[in-house]
């Protein structure tokens, strides 16, 4: 009986010893294929063809979006602020959002805060107001809704439901002034909540420390 029960062991191994090269083939035509097909793995695990194409296909689509994010510019282009300028700056939020150098210092605050994004949307905003071609407003609000709108994205905004709807309805026909409402309440968010941090932060008290010790050198 012993031997019987080793010969069938033997058997089943040598069937399917005999049947994985077939379906190694089979698994490689599948995935050649593309990402789409089913393989007809008898190994039923994750490491066959038709996955492994789709989970390249996924991580290639994650790379590309995640490599549009990183091509927005660390700052805007602009000469370094002046003593005036930057003494401006705790007159008003409005006279530190006139100029790319107060922008990009209070960007620089925000990312220590994790709310970035708050600035990237408003500039974004201002971006679609300059356009006119209607082609590329289109894909430019579509790129606003995607990257600071939607609940799915990691840079989501702070908005209230009633600028969403309004948001919603605007999408159905972009146009420059489709995130207007939402830009004004983001903007009126960073005035409230973030500039009173942003003037007593090191950041600003540095800066306004350097300017002044070099005009003193002067």
């Amino acid at each position: 009986p012993m031997g019987s029960e080793r010969m069938e062991m033997r058997k089943q191994q040598m069937s399917t010893t005999q049947e994985t090269p077939g379906t190694a083939q089979a698994q490689q035509s599948t995935g050649n294929r593309g990402s789409n097909a089913c393989c007809f793995c008898w190994c039923c695990c994750c490491s066959c063809s038709c996955l492994t194409v789709r989970n390249q296909d996924e991580e290639r689509t994650r790379t590309s979006h995640e490599l549009q994010a990183e091509s927005i510019p660390n700052c805007e282009e602009s000469p370094a602020p002046t003593l005036e300028e930057v003494n401006a700056w705790a007159q008003s939020f409005d006279k530190l959002m006139l100029t790319p150098a107060g922008r990009n210092a209070f960007r620089e605050f925000l990312r220590t805060e994790f709310s970035e994004e708050n600035m990237l949307f408003w500039m974004a905003c201002e971006e679609l107001k300059q356009e006119s071609n209607k082609s590329v407003i289109e894909e430019k609000a579509r790129l606003i809704y995607e990257d600071y709108i939607s609940i799915l994205s990691p840079k989501e905004v702070s908005l209230d439901s009633r600028v969403r709807e309004v948001i919603n309805r605007n999408m159905l026909e972009p146009s420059q002034h489709t995130f207007d409402d939402a830009q004004l309440q983001i903007y009126t968010l960073m005035h409230r909540d973030s500039y009173p941090r942003f003037m007593n932060s090191a950041i600003y008290k540095d800066l306004l420390r350097s300017l002044s010790e070099k005009s003193i050198e002067a």
